[in-house]
């Protein structure tokens, strides 16, 4: 038996939202990770990049904090070449080839060190930009 959930009841979100550091996030990173019907990197490939990029980020200390960066597993970013893709806003920096080496790689470089990974950026966007 389902039970209804009260779609009026909103007290609870901002404690929820507290608790996941959402007003202190400084980046959001999204992989295309177990895509419906992949395309650019098996569903095997990119689940094993995803749980590695989860237990990275952890481990960087990016799950909270001052530096805290959201993950986001996407079902595609319509690339569908070269992946597992990756973006990480607000900067706005899309990543191919996304490997678990490559994921180490963004971690340390763009996320912890704030230099984007240049052999592996195809395309750059920030947020409240113009696009290039």
């Amino acid at each position: 038996m389902t039970v209804p959930i009260d779609t009026k009841d909103t007290a609870t979100l901002p404690v929820v939202a507290a608790n996941l550091g959402i007003g202190k996030l400084v980046r959001h990173i999204f992989l295309c990770a177990d895509a419906t019907k992949p395309k650019c990197a098996g569903a095997e490939e990119s689940i094993e990049v995803w749980e590695h990029l989860k237990k990275r980020l952890a481990g960087a200390g990016l799950a909270a904090g001052d530096r805290c960066t959201f993950r986001t597993k996407a079902n595609c970013l319509r690339i569908c070449e070269q992946g597992p893709i990756a973006v990480v806003y607000p900067d706005g920096i899309w990543y191919h080839s996304v490997t678990k080496a490559v994921a180490d790689r963004i971690v340390d470089e763009h996320l912890l060190g704030d230099r984007p990974v240049a052999e592996y950026v195809f395309a750059v966007n920030p947020l409240g930009g113009k696009g290039e």
